[in-house]
């Protein structure tokens, strides 16, 4: 399943880059959804989220996919497939299997790093009878929506990400 593009590969994630993919887990994910100060409610859950130990669980799991593409200094964005996962709201040919996470660190947004993880995880999901699975974005988040409407996904309908009190309207897409 190795593909490799200019200097980076995509291959499944390794037991001993936990601690780096939780560091690049938090390095996406506060720069993608903290636009101000960084709130304690923020900083506790991507803190308790993104361990070291979390990553390694996600990395064991039988039941997905955890795709790692890397440069030669090591991980720079990777993309995490759970399957048994229905999407929160019935769709047609939608399979049981959510993407849960696509994250690329920031510097190599725009280099096709994105869309080759999406390729290679579209194939794997796939090969395991998944051949459309699902996924929610934020409904702020237009670069991310505008890549996944580029990469054919189509929405499916709404839910809410919840973190304390807060409640954060994502938008659900499908594979094509």
């Amino acid at each position: 399943m190795p593909e490799t593009s200019t200097s980076y590969q995509i291959s499944p994630a390794r037991a001993e880059e936990a601690a780096a993919l939780a560091a690049l887990s938090i390095e996406v994910w506060l720069g993608t959804y903290i636009r101000e100060g960084v709130a304690p409610v923020f900083a506790d859950y991507a803190l308790r989220h993104f361990t070291a130990e979390a990553v390694a669980g996600w990395i064991a799991a039988p039941e997905g996919v955890f795709l790692v593409a890397r440069d030669a200094a090591g991980p720079v964005g990777y993309l995490r497939l759970e399957e048994a996962r229905p999407a929160p709201v019935m769709a047609p040919g939608v399979s049981p299997a959510e993407i849960v996470t696509l994250y690329v660190r920031p510097r190599f947004h725009g280099a096709g790093l994105g869309r080759a993880l999406l390729a290679v995880g579209l194939e794997a999901a796939q090969a395991r009878g998944l051949p459309r699975p699902w996924l929610a974005v934020n409904s702020e988040n237009t670069g991310a929506l505008a890549f996944y409407a580029a990469c054919g996904f189509v929405s499916i309908g709404q839910t809410v990400f919840r973190i304390g009190e807060g409640a954060y309207p994502n938008e659900l897409l499908a594979a094509p």
